[in-house]
């Protein structure tokens, strides 16, 4: 019954709305409790916005954001970034779009982080640590990466999920 409640845990809040999914359940699991798998949103701060593109100076506005709240598990604090610019659009991200980034000051190389650059510009790359640099990486062919010394960029967070408004 275990692998059964993990596999259930990770698809019904995604299908939550769908009452003939719930009847469904019901049925195949009746001692299977559903009101126990409610997930909450939880708020996190909305910061502001960060660069998919040229590097932009790094203000903190102060809101806050309703994500699900299995985007924000785990030991890392969040918060929420909105997206001006395209040069991630290959991975996904697009201008308009929240990412909820998990506050860290490392990051592996190949993830998509949110970068402090010369102490007063942000910008949201796949991060590349080489011998002597660190390249930022667009996701998008038609913008240049940003190549720069390891001591000029620090790293702010690793995106761990998106939220996307439909205009």
């Amino acid at each position: 019954m275990t692998e059964y409640r993990e596999n259930v845990v990770k698809i019904l809040p995604h299908l939550h709305r769908n009452r003939g999914l719930e009847n469904f359940l019901r049925k195949v699991a009746p001692d299977f409790d559903l009101h126990e798998l409610e997930i909450s949103p939880q708020e996190i701060p909305l910061l502001g916005a960060v660069a998919a593109g040229k590097p932009i100076e790094a203000i903190e506005e102060r809101d806050s954001l309703a994500v699900p709240a299995d985007m924000v598990v785990g030991r890392y604090k969040a918060y929420a970034l909105q997206v001006k610019g395209d040069s991630m659009m290959d991975e996904g991200i697009r201008d308009g779009d929240y990412i909820i980034i998990q506050e860290r000051n490392e990051a592996k190389n190949g993830e998509t982080v949110v970068a402090l650059i010369n102490d007063h510009e942000v910008t949201l790359k796949k991060l590349y640590i080489e011998r002597d640099q660190i390249r930022l990486q667009p996701a998008n062919s038609q913008v240049e990466p940003i190549i720069i010394r390891n001591s000029d960029v620090k790293i702010l967070g690793v995106v761990c999920g998106l939220i996307r408004k439909f205009r």
